[in-house]
């Protein structure tokens, strides 16, 4: 077994997290593909990933509270083993409707990594020192999606859209193995939550409650929904309307993402020289330079590559930076239901970002117009809730009650 302490422990709990990422940006490039092979619209292709999406946050507000009882390692292990299951079902998938169940409940498995791990952090690193790890963790994990599109493009090339979730089914096989033979539980017995139901919407209740909490929640969902927006739109925008090839559309990612992994290590390096809410405002303006700049592009009737990429560079750089920060926000007060927290969470940043998703497809026009004017307002609403937030700050957050075991 792995010490809870470790590096390894570390990399292991981002390799967990990046089950998210690798299962959203590596079948980008093959979306086009996908609906010509199944005989439909990109608005049902979307629509794979908005349910995934809907299914990951719905997931959440399930696999916390349990791992606040049961502990984090056995929800992580059940979920990863769903995970892969939807995944083969996903390769084997003869019609759209089939893809849809299997990516919902591929969503419903995979949710418990990027949960849990965030929680496992919590748990073990406490809440001044969890800032920092999940920058790190962040950074690790942003090479997840660096390589995703990179490497569903060659699979698309040489073995067609199925391969893309044969991969994805093997990288949860590796995890599941790991996570039975290497991680021990972070979670001590003393801290052990009740299922309850009603515990669980007390815990709830009090989060929403905490204006700290709600603050840090909804700066990240606005810039998590721009980032969503970009992998929902972006492979039809790009590869569609404006000739991209897929391998090329890979690559281009891999700068969207570079500006991402920039953001986390600015993130961890300045994480106790600036604290906590300075690098979220720098975040957050960062964010609105960019989706504003893309937008006003659009508007303009500015439609090329570098037009989309450029700023949305830009963008990614202040969600680096602000996304740890945020997460570790709102998971600070609350150590006695950490999993809860993370949870509740991950749902509304999920669905905000799955219904902003959804529109993106229902809207899009066949340009950049539709893409770029969503990313520029959510970019706007991130610095809007950032500053409501830093107003309201002084008021203190109650605590979660630490339950019965």
């Amino acid at each position: 077994m792995l010490k809870l302490t470790s590096p390894a422990t570390v990399v292991t709990l981002a390799a967990l997290t990046a089950l998210g990422p690798l299962a959203t940006d590596m079948y980008l490039p093959a979306m086009p593909a996908m609906a010509e092979a199944l005989g439909t619209g990109p608005d049902r292709v979307q629509l794979t990933l908005s349910l995934y999406m809907a299914g990951f946050a719905m997931a959440q507000l399930l696999c916390g509270p349990v791992s606040d009882r049961f502990g984090r390692r056995p929800v992580m292990i059940a979920g990863i083993a769903l995970f892969l299951a939807a995944s083969l079902l996903c390769a084997l998938a003869p019609t759209i409707e089939w893809l849809l169940v299997g990516r919902f409940l591929q969503a419903f498995g995979g949710a418990a990594g990027p949960v849990l791990g965030r929680a496992a952090v919590r748990d073990i690193h406490g809440p001044l020192e969890a800032g920092r790890i999940l920058s790190y963790m962040a950074s690790t994990m942003a090479l997840a999606p660096a390589l995703a599109p990179v490497v569903g493009a060659g699979l698309l090339l040489f073995f067609g859209w199925e391969s893309v979730f044969v991969v994805l089914a093997l990288y949860a096989a590796v995890m599941l193995a790991v996570l039975v033979l290497l991680l021990p539980e972070p979670l001590p017995r003393e801290r052990r939550q009740s299922i309850a139901p009603r515990a669980i919407l007390a815990n709830f209740r009090r989060l929403m409650g905490q204006r700290a909490f709600v603050g840090y929640t909804l700066v990240n969902a606005a810039a998590f929904s721009g980032l969503f927006a970009y992998l929902s739109g972006s492979s039809f925008v790009l590869i569609e309307y404006l000739g991209v090839a897929p391998t090329l559309y890979g690559a281009l990612f891999t700068l969207i993402v570079a500006g991402f992994f920039a953001g986390t290590l600015v993130s961890g390096r300045y994480s106790h020289r600036l604290g906590r809410d300075r690098l979220i405002t720098r975040g957050t303006l960062l964010c609105a330079v960019g989706g504003t700049t893309m937008a006003g592009l659009a508007t303009l009737g500015v439609h090329a590559p570098w037009a989309v990429v450029g700023p949305h560079m830009v963008f990614m750089l202040g969600v680096g930076i602000l996304m740890p920060q945020t997460m570790a926000g709102a998971l600070a007060p609350n150590p006695q239901c950490a999993g809860a927290a993370s949870s509740l969470f991950g749902f509304l940043q999920m669905t905000i970002a799955a219904v902003v998703g959804g529109l993106v497809g229902q809207f899009h026009d066949g340009s950049t117009r539709t893409l770029a004017l969503t990313i520029g307002l959510m970019g706007l609403l991130s610095l809007a809730s950032h500053l409501l937030l830093v107003r309201r700050r002084a008021e203190s957050a109650e605590r979660c009650p630490a339950g019965e075991g």
